[in-house]
């Protein structure tokens, strides 16, 4: 089964941007992929939604698929009971993950929020879906202060639960990285326990869909076979610390 599943250590932090830089990296190697995002909060019925954003960055051959939508933008448990909607549960979502794992080459699980935000009245998290999956679980940062706490609780959480963590991706890198930046990106495997596998630049979401595309397996490709050099990222940024 080829899953993986996409978290962060917050909101706001690129984890879109990077799901659809890892979507046009597999459509560019010729692989068909599936987008699933378990809850989409605070958008609109009708108006499109973050899985809906990463097909039209990554482009043709990307499906995007939603199971629920609460209105309003919150935890997608406290959404739910808000609208007196049914809330998904890490099951439904393991489910759903794995009948399309059947029709595509890769199903990327975009979560919401961090790891640990709760999903339905049990407590259930998306944590529970990758365990459920055996799934590997990307886990995208912010660049400045905080990160490396945050990233490390993270990879805490999913070493506690027996989950792979296939590694870091820095969600919205600065085109001045100031000190906090330089010094994060070379401290991060070790605060994570797993390897930096690429930085989104800020804005890049912003870009036209096509240049995007292009841009992408310079941003990251390790997570899918791809060659990024980490180290020599981590050592040009950090040159000046």
């Amino acid at each position: 089964m080829s899953v993986m599943v996409v978290s962060g250590t917050g909101t706001e932090i690129g984890k879109t941007v990077v799901t659809a830089a890892l979507a046009a990296v597999a459509r560019t190697a010729g692989r068909s992929v599936a987008v699933l995002k378990p809850a989409q909060t605070g958008v609109e019925p009708g108006a499109p939604g973050d899985a809906d954003e990463v097909a039209r960055l990554a482009g043709p051959g990307v499906t995007p698929v939603e199971l629920a939508r609460f209105p309003e933008p919150l935890a997608p448990e406290t959404a739910a009971r808000r609208a007196g909607m049914a809330s998904v549960t890490p099951a439904e979502v393991a489910d759903a993950a794995g009948k399309l794992a059947a029709e595509y080459d890769l199903v990327l699980v975009e979560g919401a929020g961090g790891l640990l935000v709760r999903y339905d009245a049990d407590g259930g998290t998306l944590a529970d879906t990758a365990a459920l999956l055996g799934a590997p679980v990307l886990v995208v940062v912010p660049a400045g202060l905080g990160t490396l706490n945050t990233a490390a609780l993270t990879g805490e959480a999913l070493r506690a639960r027996g989950v792979a963590q296939a590694g870091v991706v820095v969600g919205s890198w600065p085109g001045d990285p100031g000190l906090a930046e330089r010094c994060n990106v070379a401290d991060l495997p070790v605060s994570a326990g797993a390897p930096l596998l690429g930085a989104v630049p800020a804005g890049a979401g912003g870009l036209p869909a096509e240049d995007f595309r292009r841009a992408a397996a310079g941003w990251l490709a390790p997570a899918l076979g791809g060659a990024w050099d980490a180290d020599a990222f981590a050592r040009s940024v950090g040159s000046s610390v």
